[in-house]
């Protein structure tokens, strides 16, 4: 699949598909998402659920089917097995968590909003979600740990940007790392931040570090997606041979 060549890195890119650039974009997109829902949730008087049903099945789709496609095929198998399972299948069951959302807001808006308070309604509603949402977050706790401990992420020299930190392979495997790690305290946490919601709590403490640890994370996963379109296309173009 690569060898190493008189002119440095060569991949045989017919061997290893490569998308999660745009698991990584859909990944940030449904973390802020879910962090303005709340917020409008607990702040707007009327909140159009259809339209942040669509805000969820857009990146739940996108999450869904190449998280399947990467959990079931095992893409990367041949040299880099393990992200198959760092980027698959938390977006397998993050997609399918978005999908769920996206399904129910859909057919039950009407529901929902003939409740008078929807934050209450939908909390009850998700509470029994919780378990899987809390599990995919020790999940994402025991990637980050492996990612620092197995020093992983690290990008080849021959990737613009990204590859100027492959002496020092600690960095990308830190920031990346911390990333999951915040995704994965938000989850741990979700059920509490569910339970200010179902007691008419506004914005209790636990919501708001639920909130900044997703908008962060969020963000940081939108932004480094974004930025894998130019990086690994420029990979692809220095490693093709």
């Amino acid at each position: 699949m690569f060898a190493l060549e008189a002119q440095g890195l060569v991949i045989d890119w017919t061997q290893m598909p490569t998308y999660n650039t745009i698991m990584s974009l859909a990944a940030g997109a449904g973390l802020i998402t879910l962090v303005y829902f709340a917020r409008a949730l607990a702040t707007d008087r009327e909140v159009h659920l259809e339209s942040w049903a669509l805000a969820f099945a857009a990146p739940g789709i996108i999450l869904f089917t190449t998280g399947l496609h990467m959990t079931l095929t095992w893409p990367f198998a041949k040299y880099f097995p393990f992200d198959n399972i760092i980027f698959g299948e938390p977006s397998l069951g993050f997609g399918v968590v978005l999908l769920i959302a996206a399904f129910y807001l859909w057919k039950r808006s009407t529901q929902i909003a003939a409740g008078g308070d929807s934050a209450a309604y939908l909390a009850k509603v998700a509470r029994p979600l919780s378990l899987l949402v809390v599990g995919l977050g020790l999940c994402l706790i025991a990637i980050a740990f492996a990612g620092v401990i197995f020093q992983l992420f690290a990008a080849p020299p021959e990737e613009p940007i990204s590859g100027a930190f492959a002496e020092y392979p600690m960095v990308e495997a830190i920031f990346m790392s911390g990333l999951f790690a915040l995704v994965g305290v938000g989850a741990i946490l979700f059920p509490f931040a569910l339970r200010g919601f179902s007691l008419g709590a506004k914005f209790t403490r636990v919501q708001w570090i639920v909130g900044i640890v997703w908008g962060l994370s969020g963000l940081g996963f939108f932004l480094f997606g974004a930025l894998n379109f130019f990086t690994h296309i420029g990979l692809i173009v220095n490693t093709m041979g």
